[in-house]
């Protein structure tokens, strides 16, 4: 694990980022609306083993060696830390294509060592598994650690392909899209949720986030194959959404329907 923290106090919000790209796509607007300081974790940020074969995505974004693509990564997404203004670790378990396929065990060990009243941000798991595995990996550390269940983010751009992406009443479009609202279905049948935060970006929070997410330059041009418009003002990311979770009322005691409570202050 490597650490670059601008900030010397215990992070008061730890985003759990799968992939060097996902913190700056998916909340980059919001970042200065959670409590401070924010660190920003990428879980899959170790190096491939020497002379692993490199992946058809990083071959796609231009590099010659699964090591070169691993620190221009490393150089981008501590660039893009620096301009969202947030601490910064990287855990060692390699990239998908380079992994064993085991448990996520630094996640267990990082998350053991936070102040119990840090709140801690995972990825909703919009049509990626490795998104799902680190958002269900913390699910289970937090709940041996007796710790408060996290809040869930919608990762983008993935979710941002939601119809209706940026209304207000976007939940009732995930609960029936088959494409994109598949990780909200399964986690509103375990948790109940509530909006936490809801932000339609601003043109100035929309230049911070535009400036952060072009430092992951190396992997712009295949996303926008995959995702269109990636950086279009009303694309994908113009929109960001955090929900808040709780354990579910038994199935004997359903209680009066729940309504969403006006979201917490910058939404």
């Amino acid at each position: 694990m490597t650490s670059h923290s601008p900030s010397s106090a215990p992070p008061a919000t730890v985003i759990l980022s799968p992939h060097f790209d996902d913190a700056a796509l998916s909340l980059a607007g919001l970042i200065p609306a959670l409590p401070s300081p924010v660190c920003v974790v990428t879980v899959h940020g170790g190096a491939p083993a020497p002379g692993h074969e490199i992946s058809w995505w990083d071959r796609t974004c231009g590099f010659s060696s699964a090591g070169e693509a691993h620190l221009a990564r490393l150089a981008e997404d501590a660039r893009a830390c620096a301009l969202l203004g947030v601490d910064h670790v990287v855990l060692n378990h390699p990239d998908g294509p380079y992994g064993d396929g085991g448990a996520l065990h630094e996640i267990d060990t990082y998350l053991s060592d936070l102040p119990a009243e840090t709140r801690v941000l995972v990825p909703l798991g919009t049509n990626q598994p490795d998104h799902a595995k680190v958002r269900d990996r913390a699910l289970l550390i937090l709940d041996k650690l007796g710790r408060p269940l996290p809040l869930v983010y919608a990762d983008l751009p993935y979710t941002g392909h939601t119809a209706r992406w940026a209304a207000p009443d976007v939940e009732v479009s995930l609960a029936q899209d088959r494409d994109f609202g598949l990780s909200y279905q399964e986690i509103v049948s375990r948790y109940r949720t509530r909006p936490a935060y809801e932000r339609i970006l601003t043109d100035q929070e929309w230049a911070r986030k535009r400036a952060a997410v072009l430092a992951y330059a190396s992997q712009l041009a295949p996303l926008a194959v995959d995702h269109g418009a990636l950086l279009a003002r009303g694309g994908p990311l113009c929109a960001e959404r955090v929900w808040s979770l709780a354990e579910p009322a038994p199935l004997d005691e359903p209680g009066p329907p729940e309504t969403a409570p006006a979201p917490e202050a910058g939404a």
